[in-house]
């Protein structure tokens, strides 16, 4: 195991190959984020992974992975350095990507958001929120749609 930015680099490079195999477009484009979301539509259901699922072996170090790979789509289109202290006991959680014009962002800790809220914390939206061109959400495809379904603004639960 190297230091937390070179973990960072690896898994980056792994969930790309790993998301690759299953059919998800993982090329480091600003529009695979939409992937993500779709990723996390198949494999998630109310903060909990699907039984069978992607996610329902090793969730901590594919929430991870993931997380660098979304943290890798910002930094490679829009510039930006790894930061993480290998001292600390929850490096994984706490890396940040810092980005030239001085944002700081935590990707590991939006892809834990995305799992536990679902659309509402949408990976596509953070990355256009990172000033990332994701475009416009695909066309429904294999009985996916990324339509965020939110409650009237009058409901408070």
């Amino acid at each position: 195991m190297g230091t937390i930015v070179e973990d960072v680099l690896a898994q980056a490079d792994w969930v790309a190959n790993a998301l690759s195999q299953t059919g998800y477009k993982a090329d480091f484009s600003p529009v695979s984020l939409w992937e993500i979301d779709r990723f996390f539509d198949d494999n998630s259901r109310n903060g909990q992974a699907v039984p069978g699922g992607l996610l329902s072996d090793q969730l901590g170090p594919r929430l991870f992975s993931l997380g660098a790979y979304v943290g890798e789509v910002i930094r490679r289109n829009r510039g930006g350095e790894w930061i993480g202290d290998d001292k600390d006991p929850q490096a994984e959680i706490n890396v940040q990507l810092h980005l030239p014009d001085g944002t700081t962002c935590w990707p590991v800790q939006r892809i834990m958001k995305r799992f536990k809220n679902g659309p509402l914390d949408g990976i596509a939206g953070y990355g256009a929120g990172a000033g990332l061109n994701v475009g416009s959400p695909p066309k429904k495809n294999k009985g996916h749609t990324f339509r965020i379904k939110s409650k009237p603004w009058w409901k408070f639960w």
